[in-house]
């Protein structure tokens, strides 16, 4: 029988090779929000067309749509007094069946506007600093280290991202508990002590027209909402800033939800093609369609003019730096647009993936013109 196959001549026939074919593809597709403004009006017109755009990729149309005239309900667990600060344990219901944990930390003297009693303290207001975490436990945040290691370790990067900014730098804070963390794990994995639950929080999330930076945005919003209603904050210095999916979040949060002042995303902001499309990451970070509106700094542009810092790890293997400048500057010609260059910074510490402390804080206070 004569053989069907056709034969290639020697050398004409090229395997597969994966990254070429994504190179390719990454290289051609369009990118409908793409920055192209030439000055500020042309600028507002793009962020109040590609925001409600992205908020759909990310699934938050769903959710507030599926939860239109849902009021979270919040209940404090317990209060420890840890000498220059108060650091309490709450739920907040973000969604009915969703009682997402969150650490509140109040500098020392700080009550709740419920509880405060009358004086010239009572219209005192502080700055909210929320602190997203990455693919760590939440406790580290706060301070709280397993084993002498893990002490270590939370030190050693300067992890301790929410202690810091209520015990050193006197600002209150909300550090939650990331869905498919935590408490928001699967059963199995919990019983497993698996750190996280983003794949099985992925698949679902796609079926039900979510992503898990969308819930995650969404769980930040309603943070801010109770915070708002109950808490002492001025409500014009909101800021946020987390490391790693820390970042993610402070990022997306910042760029979907106006109310949020000042966004400090830690060895996260980068391109999507330089890292997510080609480096390893969880699944957890991945939006449908995301290119085809925009790449990370299109996103970030969102949040101009607002204050903005970038803080990076030159040795950051996941993040490479390279590709962290390279989009740090197509950033910056969004924020020249905006008439608000000064406003935006990239902060690069002399190390790998970890946060670097210094420089965000002292980014914080002469944006919200605090004292050092």
């Amino acid at each position: 029988m004569e053989s069907r196959i056709k034969r290639h001549a020697a050398g004409s026939f090229k395997p597969y090779n994966n990254e070429e074919h994504l190179n390719i593809l990454y290289q051609n597709v369009p990118k409908e929000y793409a920055f192209r403004a030439t000055d500020p009006e042309e600028l507002s017109a793009w962020q109040a067309a590609f925001r409600p755009k992205l908020r759909v990729a990310l699934g938050l149309d769903h959710m507030a749509s599926d939860l239109a005239g849902y009021v979270p309900k919040a209940e404090r667990l317990e209060s420890t007094d840890l000498g220059s600060h108060v650091r309490e344990r709450w739920y907040l219901w973000v969604e009915p069946t969703v009682p997402l944990p969150f650490y509140l930390l109040l500098p020392k003297g700080v009550k709740h506007r419920d509880e405060r009693e009358d004086g010239t303290d009572r219209d005192r207001k502080l700055p909210l600093v929320l602190v997203p975490h990455g693919h760590n436990h939440p406790r580290i945040y706060v301070g709280i280290a397993r084993d002498e290691a893990e002490e270590a370790h939370m030190m050693e990067g300067e992890r301790d991202i929410a202690r810091q900014a209520a015990a050193e730098e006197g600002y209150i804070v909300i550090a939650p508990t990331a869905r498919a963390f935590g408490e928001t794990r699967t059963a199995d994995d919990i019983q497993a002590d698996k750190m996280h639950s983003c794949r099985d929080q992925l698949v679902h999330d796609l079926l039900l027209g979510r992503t898990p930076i969308g819930e995650r945005v969404w769980d930040t919003s309603r943070l801010i909402d109770w915070a708002i209603a109950h808490l002492p904050i001025d409500a014009d210095r909101i800021a946020i800033t987390g490391n790693s999916g820390g970042g993610t979040i402070s990022l997306f949060a910042s760029a979907c939800d106006t109310r949020i002042a000042l966004s400090m995303p830690g060895c996260y902001f980068c391109s999507f093609v330089g890292s997510i499309g080609t480096i390893h990451h969880c699944e957890c970070n991945y939006v449908p369609g995301m290119l085809r509106m925009g790449e990370m700094y299109d996103v970030a542009g969102l949040i101009a003019p607002r204050p903005f810092c970038a803080i990076a790890g030159r040795y950051d293997r996941i993040f490479p730096i390279d590709e962290v400048h390279a989009a740090f500057d197509r950033l910056k010609a969004v924020y020249a647009v905006a008439g608000a260059a000064e406003k935006c910074e990239l902060a690069v510490g002399e190390g790998g993936h970890r946060y670097y402390k210094t420089p965000a804080w002292d980014f914080v206070r002469r944006h919200f013109a605090l004292p050092a």
